[in-house]
């Protein structure tokens, strides 16, 4: 048990980390300077809560494991975010897009983990549930500014969403360690937190003629650590420091 609760803290912890590299990569990049501030410090958001799945996931593991080991030194088949966090940044819609599939998920996803039965789960969980509710909110709003706006910007957002939408099926594809966090209490029901993303990615999308795809392909191995041409990108940038001076301290 002690296994698969650490199991799931990393994949809680993974797909913060993922996305939040993704977001980094934006710095200084954005299409005004209240925009590039705000993924900023969604950015920022993000890697608050990965150090303190981490620093958990450290305490479970044990020996010499630490928050940093854990990040940053295991193998690409040892992640286990989903794939939709990995895509790339091809333009802004494409960075709203997913931030908004992801938000969508993970508010109430964490609004179940406030009462789980693991108290350092549901103490996390509470401590970032005020900064997911904006994360959402940001996100939303610019799907509905996107796909609202011009002829330019609803196509474009359009674009992201056909490619994006269907890597939400992992998000819901529970693995038998998800099956028994939910079991003991410590875990969501994802069919739970899927009732509840349908119903905000659809109230979004339908207030401004935004469709989506009806072909659900299955991307469905991030969790199991099988993941796309785009994470050993990510990971030789994330891993540089790490390895190339090992034990550094500053």
């Amino acid at each position: 048990m002690k296994d698969q609760l650490y199991e799931y803290i990393l994949m809680l912890g993974d797909n913060a980390m993922i996305l939040g590299h993704r977001l980094s990569e934006l710095c200084g990049h954005g299409p005004n300077l209240e925009t590039d501030i705000a993924l900023t410090n969604i950015s920022l958001d993000l890697y608050g809560q990965v150090r303190s799945y981490f620093q958990y996931a450290a305490e479970l593991k044990g020996g010499d494991a630490t928050e940093d080991s854990i990040a940053f030194l295991r193998e690409e088949r040892e992640y286990r975010n989903v794939l939709l966090v990995e895509q790339a940044n091809t333009d802004f819609a494409y960075v709203i897009g997913r931030q908004f599939l992801f938000d969508a998920f993970h508010l109430p996803l964490l609004e179940q983990l406030c009462n789980s039965a693991d108290t350092q789960i549901q103490a996390i969980a509470q401590k970032s549930i005020k900064e997911i509710r904006y994360h959402h909110r940001f996100s939303s709003e610019w799907v509905k500014r996107l796909g609202g706006g011009t002829a330019e910007s609803h196509t474009r957002m359009q674009e992201a969403l056909n490619h994006l939408y269907p890597y939400t099926k992992e998000l819901f594809t529970e693995t038998e360690i998800e099956a028994a966090m939910r079991d003991n209490g410590k875990g969501a029901d994802l069919a739970l937190v899927k009732a509840a993303f349908d119903a905000s990615v659809e109230s979004v999308c339908n207030a401004v003629g935004l469709t989506l795809p009806e072909q659900m392909r299955n991307y469905d191995k991030g969790k199991y650590g099988i993941h796309s041409e785009h994470m050993g990108f990510m990971l030789s940038q994330l891993q540089y420091m790490q390895r190339a001076y090992p034990n550094m301290q500053w």
